[in-house]
């Protein structure tokens, strides 16, 4: 319940930060709805070419972007504000205002992973489900209960693996505050907007394996198309766990390693 109401205090904390300007509002709905435009045009560009491309046809396209879509709104709602507000060239440890963050008596790990909110981020999730809805339909599917919850399993993991690699980033930061390379990674997940089967044998490995972009978008798309079965579904869960619990082990020991700026 402690947690709980935390969370509450940070998201409220949020709101207001963000809602102070109106203008601030106007500009994300734009920079939104522009994004969106911009991705759908890319499609229709695309297939209205071709009918299919390694056999992703324009629906199952589309099923992909959309969950790109929603896992960029769900990043930008919570892990980036947080975990990046202690990386990066401004952020908390190469200022030495990360000590103020750590003497607060709570857990570290939740603290800096919850704290800080993107409201505005809401509107992209509520885009990136408008996209999903109008795949499954021209998919024409109707959807089980089953391919649901395998599709809620599998995006839940490439979530988890996506907070997890930031978190990793961001324990490197406590060891070393020149290890900036937050960007890299967010350069490597601009590929998770296309299937992973488009790319060469040696950058389609690196996507799967090293960096798991596939994971993340590919897997939950293909469910929904119904391709994968429970196995793959359970699979995925089980490395977002490994991935998760090695970051969190990661963090811990760079906690215990890091240098207070007034050490």
């Amino acid at each position: 319940m402690r947690a709980l109401q935390l969370v509450g205090r940070f998201i409220g904390a949020s709101a207001q930060q963000s809602m102070a300007y109106r203008s601030n509002f106007l500009i994300r709905v734009l920079v939104s709805v522009l994004s969106l435009v911009s991705g759908l045009a890319g499609i229709w560009v695309l297939y209205g070419q071709i009918d299919s491309l390694h056999g992703w046809d324009m629906p199952s396209a589309l099923a992909l972007f959309g969950v790109y879509l929603l896992l960029t709104a769900l990043r930008d709602l919570v892990i980036s504000p947080s975990l990046e507000s202690i990386s990066g060239m401004d952020g908390e440890v190469w200022q030495g205002t990360f000590d103020y963050t750590i003497l607060k008596p709570v857990n570290k790990q939740f603290l800096i992973s919850l704290r800080k909110w993107n409201i505005f981020a809401i509107l992209d999730v509520v885009l990136a489900l408008g996209v999903l809805a109008a795949a499954v339909h021209l998919l024409g599917w109707q959807l089980s209960l089953g391919s649901i919850l395998g599709f809620v399993v599998t995006l839940g993991a490439g979530l988890l693996v996506y907070y997890s690699l930031q978190l990793a980033f961001a324990a490197l930061v406590l060891y070393k505050p020149t290890f900036l390379f937050t960007w890299v990674f967010h350069g490597f997940f601009q590929l998770a907007r296309y299937p992973v089967q488009i790319y060469p044998d040696w950058l389609r490995i690196m996507l799967s394996w090293i960096i798991p972009v596939a994971l993340m978008t590919t897997i939950p798309a293909q469910v929904l198309r119904g391709e994968i079965g429970w196995g793959m579904v359970l699979l995925a869960a089980a490395i977002s766990v490994l991935v998760f619990a090695g970051a969190s082990l990661l963090f811990h020991f760079g906690m215990r390693n890091y240098s207070s700026a007034s050490s």
